[in-house]
């Protein structure tokens, strides 16, 4: 996998998570000690933020490396020995475990966009063409106990086909090349929220006609933003189920749909994915 990858010296790496830290505190998307950011060293090692400090205050050496277990793994210094990686390391990890295409993190409590899931009304639309190029249709994943096994289940099958998941109740998860491409894609997913709850509050919307979404779905493929999921969320959400007379070509890390090995059974997961979550919410 290394070759598929120009990874950052850790030094850089660091400074980025520390900034994202700041920015996520400074926009309101955590408060106090919430949230986590993490980043991939190499194939072996993630840089990953310390359980209990607010990351709006946090320095580069605070930051912890651990292992694809889990264990930390450095580095052992004066203001860092006695810190322990974020209570949320599962899930992190199996975002990485899922999509070997990321390479960094960002778990966020965006007000919005957790309010919205509590009440039930989902992201996953055709209202915004912003949301549509840059996110896709953000999911909502079942509730599951923060700082879990549980929760690092409930993201498995979805986060292999999205780059943004609402976690119910908790929050937000994305991923992205960078520290600093993850955060924006929060960013995103909160302004998408915020402009939700608008719509909501002055009586709802209409959706983008079909024809508008195909020429979305189009620039999302020619920008490499499309995801495993597409093809099934915009058929099943906007009704698009074809593009200019052909099945929507969707990407699995980086290489069209057909062409990517085992790319099918992504497609099984998917929807197997889906069924489950419908499932969950009928209990």
């Amino acid at each position: 996998m290394t070759s598929n990858f120009s990874f950052q010296k850790e030094s850089a790496l660091r400074e980025e998570i520390v900034w994202v830290g700041k920015l996520m505190y400074e926009r309101g998307l955590i408060v106090a000690t919430d949230g986590n950011i993490s980043a991939r060293l190499d194939d072996d090692t993630v840089l990953i933020t310390p359980s209990g400090l607010c990351k709006g205050l946090m320095t580069s050496d605070q930051l912890i490396t651990i292992d694809m277990a889990g264990r930390k793994v450095g580095p052992d210094t004066p203001t860092n020995k006695d810190l322990k990686p974020t209570s949320e390391i599962t899930m992190h990890l199996e975002a990485y475990k899922q999509r070997p295409d990321v390479l960094s993190v960002v778990h966020a409590h965006p007000p919005h966009a957790i309010a919205l899931s509590i009440v039930g009304i989902s992201l996953a639309d055709c209202m915004l063409p912003e949301a549509i190029v840059f996110l896709g249709l953000t999911p909502t994943t079942p509730y599951a106990t923060p700082s879990s096994e549980e929760n690092a289940r409930a993201i498995r099958e979805v986060i292999a086909g999205h780059d943004a998941l609402v976690l119910q109740r908790h929050g937000s998860l994305t991923v992205g090349s960078s520290p600093l491409n993850a955060y924006y894609r929060t960013e995103t997913l909160e302004q998408i929220a915020r402009i939700t709850y608008m719509l909501n509050q002055l009586g709802g919307g209409q959706p983008l006609p079909a024809f508008q979404v195909e020429k979305l779905i189009q620039a999302r493929q020619n920008w490499d933003l499309a995801r495993a999921a597409d093809e099934a969320d915009f058929c099943e959400k906007c009704g698009v189920c074809h593009l200019e007379g052909q099945h929507l070509q969707t990407q699995v890390f980086g290489l069209n749909r057909t062409q990517a090995n085992g790319s099918q059974g992504d497609l099984v997961r998917l929807i197997t994915a889906r069924v489950m979550q419908e499932l969950n919410r009928q209990q």
